[in-house]
């Protein structure tokens, strides 16, 4: 298993033995939420009675189902482990570390805080320095987002950015040169209902 697993993890990229990957994913299982959690027990009676009145189904994961956090916890870990730490991030856009700090005050730069400092998604850069016109679509990405859900956006070919009449990746359509203005519309609806 640790072979194959090493295997993966060279594969995908990531720097990291399976022994400290196993501990990552441990870590955000816990976080996440319980592990056979009963979802009727996050709503009061009245709202489970109206739930279930329009075909929501609140029963238990059933032993035979796949565990919905799997997939989740999975990407939660690759993008931790993928992150750069500020002097990573200054180094690959060739500037001092105060003015990766101030591009993330300033919101020209995305990143969350963690154990040990600052963490900046690496799929917001370049061989050249800074995905172009990320600072637009960041300004549109709504404050309530978390980095993963922003990442997997960034990351998923979208039906309205077409690069060779196929679907692109907003990374993909902003390093093509495409215009940042229709990325930043897509990115203004994360968190709303499609």
């Amino acid at each position: 298993m640790t072979v194959a697993l090493e295997t993966v993890l060279a594969k995908a990229g990531l720097r990291i033995s399976p022994v400290q990957f196993a501990e990552m994913i441990e870590e955000a299982t816990r976080r996440l939420s319980p592990a056979t959690p009963d979802p009727a027990d996050y709503f009061s009676a009245e709202q489970r009675d109206t739930l279930t009145e329009v075909g929501l189904d609140l029963t238990p994961r059933r032993p035979d189902e796949v565990d919905s956090r799997a997939r989740a916890v999975a990407a939660q870990t690759v993008l931790r482990d993928s992150a750069l730490t500020v002097g990573d991030a200054a180094q690959a856009v060739g500037v001092d570390t105060s003015r990766i700090r101030h591009r993330l005050s300033a919101g020209r730069l995305a990143g969350w805080k963690d154990r040990g400092g600052w963490r900046l998604p690496a799929w917001q850069f370049a061989a050249s320095g800074v995905l172009p016109g990320l600072d637009v679509v960041l300004r549109a990405v709504p404050s309530d987002q978390p980095p993963l859900v922003v990442a997997a956006f960034m990351t998923t070919p979208q039906a309205d950015l077409r690069i060779n009449d196929e679907p692109a990746t907003p990374r993909q359509w902003l390093l093509a040169g495409g215009d940042p203005t229709p990325v930043a519309a897509l990115a203004s609806m994360l968190g709303t209902p499609a």
